[in-house]
């Protein structure tokens, strides 16, 4: 019996070291640390820091077919969409992943700020070509993002010429509201008039009735920039954009305009695109 109670202690002795020893090595195995980075979104570009530290491979597939194995790579998608990043990253020995989804906004590729008009190139809708009445205008090219409209104009003039502007806005693109008149398929909401190159234009809102030229002068800071601006064997070519957050309306999802273009002392109008009385240019601002 004495000999049976021994075996049967000998045996919890082993059972309570095995345990034991069992227990040492699962708390010595390494743990994954949580994997963490941060993200700055500028247009269509995304910067990425990593901020977990200890990491001893990375692979980033950015959701667009993209990828990397850098530890804080920059990656430009190629449009608006919403995508899925996933970075698969090697800690103590072992890989684990975070995702994290990524809105792009519409973007533009127009920067006033650049000294040139060659990103324009890459403005391939929103075009509108001069017709019969354009006179000295002949082209002109939109384009837009969340907080601005881009307008690109091609005429033949100078700027010393000092040309006076007429940009008839229907901010909210409907007949409803705003002046009947000057283009069709549209209501004129906003008039941006003046000396565009050379002393800048005033902003107005229409007021009364709708068949009644009838516009009352806002005071509005920093609602439109001049970009560039060139001259080349007699075509004046310029960019400007307006701040849509500014100017009532045009945080929705459509405008429609139209541009006339008059003599410095107003005796003679010298064109207008599109065709007077011919429909507003519709941009479509819904994306």
């Amino acid at each position: 019996m004495k000999n049976l109670k021994n075996n049967i202690f000998r045996l919890l002795i082993m059972i309570t070291a095995v345990t034991i020893l069992y227990s040492c090595k699962k708390d010595n195995t390494p743990k994954l640390t949580d994997l963490l980075y941060d993200l700055t979104v500028d247009g269509n570009q995304v910067a990425f820091k990593t901020v977990t530290t200890g990491i001893s491979s990375y692979r980033w597939d950015f959701g667009d077919g993209g990828s990397s194995t850098d530890a804080n790579p920059v990656h430009e998608y190629a449009g608006k969409g919403k995508y899925v990043t996933t970075l698969y990253a090697t800690i103590n020995g072992s890989v684990t992943e975070a995702s994290t989804v990524i809105r792009i906004a519409k973007t533009s590729p127009v920067k006033l700020d650049d000294n040139t008009l060659s990103d324009w190139d890459k403005v391939t809708t929103n075009i509108l070509t001069a017709g019969p009445e354009g006179g000295i205008f002949r082209s002109a090219k939109f384009d837009y993002d969340g907080n601005f409209i881009y307008v690109y104009i091609e005429m033949n003039s100078k700027r010393a010429n000092g040309d006076i502007f007429d940009f008839y806005i229907d901010s909210d693109n409907s007949a409803g509201t705003g002046l009947l008149s000057a283009y069709a398929d549209g209501g004129f909401d906003i008039l941006l008039e003046g000396q565009l190159l050379s002393s800048g234009v005033d902003i107005f809102y229409h007021n009364g009735a709708q068949n009644s030229f009838s516009f009352a002068q806002q005071s509005i800071s920093e609602a439109y920039n001049v970009g560039t601006v060139t001259e080349t064997a007699g075509v004046l070519r310029f960019e400007m954009r307006i701040a849509r957050g500014k100017l009532k309306g045009l945080t929705g999802t459509g405008m429609r305009i139209g541009i006339m273009a008059t003599k410095s002392d107003w005796s003679v109008t010298l064109g207008s695109i599109p065709d007077a009385g011919a429909s507003a240019f519709l941009l479509d601002m819904s994306e």
